[in-house]
């Protein structure tokens, strides 16, 4: 009889306990990290969409308010005619201006809003004058009307 080395045992199946639970999880990881990115490559698309949804609203609400240009946007009163002894709101809208004045002058401080409102008791009608100066020393001016009955 020969004598020589003895085979070694098969080991096909131990490597193959071994390395299936292995491959088993290296796909498993890449599926979760593909997973992963994919969500957090749509969130990132909804963020910078969301930012340029924003940028372009900012911008529309900028040039309603007058952007860069100096002006009186509105001025008007309401109600515009009353009953003597009554009071009507004086509104006011104006952008990039430096001092705002009312002729006639009333009781109440007046300063450059893009959106304010003023109540006054005018003895009889009315033709008030609102003056803007910006910053240049420009002027504007709007005027309302109010007829007390």
């Amino acid at each position: 009889m020969l004598t020589g080395p003895s085979p070694d045992p098969p080991r096909s199946r131990m490597n193959l306990y071994v390395l299936l639970p292995i491959v088993t999880f290296v796909i498993g990881s890449l599926y979760v990290a593909g997973v992963f990115y994919s969500r957090w490559s749509s969130a990132r698309a909804l963020e910078e969409k969301a930012r340029d949804t924003q940028r372009e609203h900012d911008q529309r609400v900028y040039q309603m308010m007058g952007g860069d240009r100096f002006a009186i946007m509105n001025f008007y009163a309401y109600p515009g005619i009353i009953s003597r002894g009554d009071s009507t709101t004086l509104c006011y809208s104006i952008s990039n201006a430096k001092t705002v004045t009312l002729d006639p002058p009333s009781n109440v401080s007046m300063w450059p809003a893009f959106d304010r409102c003023v109540n006054v008791t005018p003895k009889k009608t009315t033709t008030f004058t609102l003056t803007a100066t910006d910053a240049a020393g420009n002027e504007k001016t709007a005027t309302a009307e109010v007829e007390v009955r």
